[in-house]
């Protein structure tokens, strides 16, 4: 019987502390993202997010407004204090009034500069990573792009910033130790929705900026809204049917139309079945597509591997359908039904049809 004392120890994990060329860097920030006076959700559920990780440090949640000289763009600091901002830096000038890599750019990277914040956040819109890894570049700094999971570590106070890689095979944990501020970009619906407190108040600063028109060589010739006339809108969708590779021809996939039709739901897809032809590219969740939470997630056919998990696994209610008792889907899904997709769609499609219509005529 060997002594306990033998028995081989773990080095000990070496103590990291914060680069004192840091100190003066203090506070988390978020970019308010906006179009036209209208803020891209992903902003208020940073906004969220930042608040746990402002609070793990001790410092306060900043938002950073960019726009026209407008009553809308100071409007926007108050809702930013609605969803946790304790102040907003707010930059009004004419050359922000429609996105421009170049003013924008310019103006958030003096604001950084000038104020020095521990950590700067953007949604990972079109947007988003244009100006993020612009701002990033221009920084010197790193950026970690659409992360899943951000986190405090306690001793260096270093973010740590959670992505899947290698196509979405495995998650990596990424720290910038070196530099200031740390930067990450997170896609809309990866964080949840905070609550918003009308009765918050804060502090708003401005910030004068100055740029030449003439200096910036893009310019807005016409502005021209997008037409969301029949496309899906996946990322907002309370309900939410999709197939996979398991319901093994396309014609079967109709039958995930049919009970999408019935619920009032959106129809997703997982990769291989967009690669197939199957279903159109707005409707591929996961890694490679859209980030999603819904109230409810029907998935039939599908495994489950992790670039369709992470971009799905924050629904509400995930109902799993699958022949294959060992399939990854059934770790993380909250009720799994073992069988044929093509025999239990119509079921349950037969089966929410006769229990709506009861409903209907009892309302």
């Amino acid at each position: 019987m060997s002594d306990s004392n033998d028995a081989p120890r773990k080095p000990a994990r070496k103590k990291v502390e914060l680069d004192p060329r840091f100190l003066s860097y203090k506070h988390v920030w978020v970019y308010i993202e906006a179009e036209r006076g209208e803020v891209h959700p992903v902003s208020w559920e940073l906004l969220g997010e930042g608040r746990k990780l402002a609070d793990q440090l001790g410092v306060d949640l900043v938002g950073v407004v960019l726009g026209p000289p407008e009553a809308r763009t100071r409007a926007i600091c108050e809702e930013a204090f609605h969803f946790g901002a304790n102040r907003c830096y707010l930059v009004q000038h004419d050359a922000l009034r429609d996105y421009r890599n170049e003013p924008y750019t310019k103006c958030l990277t003096e604001l950084v500069d000038t104020y020095q914040p521990e950590i700067l956040m953007l949604g990972a819109t079109t947007l988003g990573r244009d100006l993020a890894g612009s701002v990033a570049t221009t920084l010197a700094t790193g950026l970690v792009a659409d992360c899943t999971e951000l986190v405090i570590e306690a001793e260096s106070r270093c973010l740590a910033s959670t992505r899947p890689t290698f196509g979405g095979s495995l998650l990596c944990t990424i720290m910038t130790q070196r530099h200031r501020p740390q930067m990450a970009t997170v896609r809309p619906r990866v964080m949840a929705m905070p609550d918003a407190d009308a009765s918050r108040r804060g502090e708003v600063i401005e910030h004068a900026f100055s740029i030449v028109e003439t200096s910036i060589i893009t310019k807005i010739l016409q502005f021209i809204p997008d037409d969301t006339r029949d496309k899906p809108n996946l990322p907002f969708a309370d309900i939410i049917v999709a197939g996979g590779r398991g319901l093994k021809k396309p014609e079967n996939f109709q039958l995930v139309w049919d009970l999408a039709k019935v619920l009032g739901a959106e129809v997703g897809a997982s990769r291989p079945v967009v690669q197939a032809g199957w279903a159109e590219l707005d409707r591929q969740v996961g890694q490679s597509g859209k980030t999603v939470r819904p109230k409810l997630y029907i998935a039939a056919g599908i495994s489950g591997a992790v670039q369709h998990r992470v971009g799905m696994d924050g629904a509400d209610v995930i109902i799993a359908i699958n022949n294959d008792s060992n399939a990854p889907i059934f770790d993380f899904a909250h009720y799994g039904i073992v069988g044929n997709a093509m025999q239990i769609l119509p079921a349950l499609t037969e089966a929410f049809r006769k229990h709506l219509a009861q409903a209907r005529k009892a309302g």
